[in-house]
């Protein structure tokens, strides 16, 4: 699971990627957040930990961000604990709340709730015009034919078609079906997408993978 740090506390940044990767974390860093936007044109994080009191965009204008238009959730960290303060964060669309200064395993108990929760809210079950994708089983059903996908050709329709409305760009897909590390080419995910489509095409899918040129992939929903 990919996380993403945004504070500007460069020794807060150090402290929390740490423990983080000793939890077996992936971790991004972003010093605030303008620079945790710039991070999202190439890495899809999982999860974000944002300092509230930031300069360039606070913490609760970036929280608003990533939950309304990335429904990526948010841990905020903040100096201040008031009641009001809390209402504030959650009110931005975090999903919890953590108080400077802190201990790093209440940081990882709070984040494992957190995961626990992303993990209940994935769909079993996608379904896009005539398209039924079955996460448990692996199976996709296109009318009333049930295809056995190859698993990197399942994960990318999987990603894609989880939110149908949202581009996907290159390197958010490589990240989250090969790995953070990944270090293959281009060829690689083109002759997946390829794949994927001609499966699509041949059993007559009201779904398909559209390019969006200089920027990545998305579904769209044909009449056919």
């Amino acid at each position: 699971m990919n996380i993403l740090v945004v504070d500007d506390d460069i020794h807060i940044q150090k402290l929390i990627k740490i423990h983080l990767q000793r939890a077996g974390y992936q971790v991004l860093l972003a010093g605030n957040g303008l620079e945790a936007l710039e991070v999202l044109k190439h890495s899809w994080p999982d999860l974000a930990i944002v300092d509230v009191m930031m300069p360039e965009m606070d913490g609760l204008t970036l929280t608003k961000i990533l939950s309304e238009q990335y429904e990526i959730p948010v841990l905020l960290l903040t100096a201040r604990g008031t009641l009001e303060d809390k209402e504030e964060g959650f009110l931005a669309g975090s999903d919890d709340y953590v108080v400077k200064p802190f201990e790093p395993k209440e940081l990882l108990y709070r984040l494992a709730v957190i995961v626990r929760r992303i993990d209940k809210s994935l769909k079993v079950n996608i379904e896009i015009g005539n398209v039924s994708i079955n996460r448990s089983t692996y199976e996709v059903m296109i009318g009333k034919e049930t295809l056995i996908f190859p698993l990197k050709e399942f994960e990318i329709l999987c990603l894609l078609a989880s939110k149908p409305e949202q581009v996907f760009t290159r390197s958010q897909i490589m990240e989250k079906v090969w790995g953070y590390d990944y270090e293959g080419d281009d060829h690689t995910l083109n002759t997946h997408i390829t794949r994927v489509r001609q499966r699509l095409e041949r059993a007559s899918a009201t779904m398909e993978i559209q390019t969006i040129r200089g920027l990545g992939y998305k579904i769209d929903v044909n009449s056919r």
